[in-house]
């Protein structure tokens, strides 16, 4: 008989969503439980690593408040540990940011395999309907290679400017910008020369970035229903946007660890992996002196070099492939920090140094200690009280709001024990937020996330997106809710103040915490109804 991982976790007792080191498993029962789309699992010292230092890590990005959402370690193809700060979870999907150029790199790779292209082709010679009157040298130049190592020419980055365009053909707004640089001499990162990539992929092939990488990569490595925001036509916009679980991001870079090759069959060419992670051009970034800063180690195509030999895949405000071949290695990571610096320190600090020349012998107390951490990991919750003295009064009680730029009419409350359910109206009718007191509460509203992204651009069709919220009383006369799109990075916090029979309702969104600035959303001002 046969289980899957869930099964054979609740036949020994744990439950289903309790996942870190399982040590009472042997690593060779593991390999027994699996399905084809899962890595198999194994305990940090049967893979020479120091559970102590996987702890002190977990510790340290909590003690400087860098909000991890989850992480993976593997060693030798195994993950070794794993866990995610609730209410993220390992069923959900995130926001990978720019770490999405690493998969768009990848399918640039599979199409120079499939000999559609080479990176030596012009940019030009894909789009001869869109090029401007005039063509620069400069631009006539620019090559495929130049779009993957961020040596374009442009001064500065494109993206805004393609994105603020008049122009909604994002391939001709690129083509109109003047090209100031010798392409392939001059490192400005750049999104738009991702999504560039996309464009080209989808012109050779009829296909969307993301109808082309599933049968020749996520199919293969077992990534189910990934999505990828688009840009005004439906072209994948390449440079960010894709969005899979922390496993799905283990995988990928267990992938290029391998050179290609996945459960012995051939991927992606060799040569291309060497290729697309070697220094082809000296990086820009970061503040510290070079042996300090991994922004400076060089970029290869749509991948950064790092120190200690290792490459990375990487996105703002913390998503993270971590690929360390000396050490057979692969670190995952998701977040929402305003110091992604820090984090890679950490990694260097305490899981690079975890691992041991010799044999680990096993601790079975530090084993615990990792395991209690890995499967109680938690976010803050909204510090206050449960109740307030306003509570009765508040309950099922509406407040007609005065007009604002949100088209926001009214909003309720209805508090029950354990939780409130928040209610806001707009043009767009009645939108939804459940908030767990002294809990989180996952559900699913259709408040747009627009507001909260770095980059506007949508998920064709979502309607419906994960929200996991919570509540308290800061003091007797504000309840402050905490919603967390749970498959973005982001969240926000709104404060509701009251006063008599008003109400002001205030937004604030994680991106101007971290950045210590206004939220642009007016605070809305409400009366009780009768």
């Amino acid at each position: 008989m046969s289980y899957n991982r869930r099964e054979f976790l609740q036949q020994l007792g744990f439950g289903a969503l309790q996942l870190g080191i399982i040590s009472a498993i042997p690593a060779s029962a593991w390999a027994a439980t699996l399905h084809s789309g899962q890595l198999p699992r194994s305990s940090p010292e049967s893979q020479g690593l120091s559970a102590k230092n996987i702890l002190d890590f977990t510790n340290a990005v909590e003690a400087d408040k860098l909000n991890l959402h989850s992480l993976m370690i593997l060693r030798q193809g195994k993950v070794v540990a794993e866990g995610w700060w609730a209410p993220y979870g390992p069923d959900m999907k995130h926001t990978l940011y720019s770490l999405s150029k690493s998969f768009t790199s990848t399918a640039i790779g599979l199409a120079v395999a499939e000999k559609k292209l080479t990176v030596e082709d012009k940019v030009l010679s894909f789009f001869p309907d869109d090029k401007p009157a005039t063509v620069s040298a400069n631009l006539a130049a620019m090559r495929v290679k130049d779009l993957l190592t961020m040596s374009t020419g442009h001064d500065k980055d494109a993206t805004g400017r393609v994105r603020e365009s008049k122009e909604t053909n994002w391939v001709k707004a690129f083509l109109s910008l003047p090209v100031e640089h010798e392409p392939g001499t001059f490192f400005v990162y750049n999104s738009a020369a991702t999504y560039m990539l996309s464009a080209i992929i989808q012109k050779l092939t009829g296909q969307t970035l993301l109808q082309f990488l599933t049968p020749r990569l996520f199919e293969p490595l077992g990534i189910d229903d990934p999505d990828w925001e688009v840009d005004p036509n439906g072209i994948n916009t390449g440079g960010w946007g894709l969005r899979v679980k922390t496993e799905d991001i283990a995988k990928f870079g267990q992938l290029y660890l391998q050179k290609g090759e996945w459960n012995g069959k051939r991927i992606l060419p060799a040569a291309w992996v060497e290729e697309a992670t070697r220094s082809h051009i000296m990086s820009k970034g970061g503040s510290r002196k070079p042996e300090e800063n991994d922004w400076l180690q060089g970029y290869g195509y749509q991948f950064w070099r790092c120190r200690n030999g290792a490459y990375r895949g990487d996105g703002a405000y913390g998503q993270y492939c971590i690929v360390m071949p000396k050490e057979d290695m692969v670190i995952a990571i998701t977040s929402e920090t305003g110091d992604m610096q820090a984090i890679l320190d950490h990694v260097w600090n305490n899981i690079l140094a975890a691992v041991k020349a010799t044999g680990v012998p096993a601790d079975k107390e530090i084993q615990a200690q990792l395991q209690k951490k890995l499967t109680t990991l938690a976010l803050p919750l909204t510090s206050g009280t449960p109740t307030s003295e306003l509570t009765a009064k508040l309950n099922n009680k509406s407040f007609k709001v005065a007009d604002n730029s949100l088209k926001v009419n009214k909003v309720s409350f209805e508090f029950a024990k354990g939780w409130c359910l928040f209610r806001m109206y707009d043009d767009r009718g009645e939108h939804l937020i459940v908030n767990g007191l002294g809990n989180w509460k996952v559900g699913l509203t259709n408040l747009s996330v627009m507001p909260l992204k770095l980059v506007l651009t949508p998920v064709p069709g979502e309607k419906l997106t994960k929200v996991a919220g919570n509540g308290a009383w800061v003091d007797e006369n504000t309840f402050e809710m905490t919603w967390r799109f749970i498959e973005t990075a982001h969240y926000e916090t709104v404060t509701c103040k009251f006063e008599g029979d008003a109400v002001q309702v205030e937004f604030k969104r994680s991106l101007a915490i971290l950045a210590k600035t206004k939220d642009a959303r007016p605070v809305l001002s409400g009366k009780m109804m009768a």
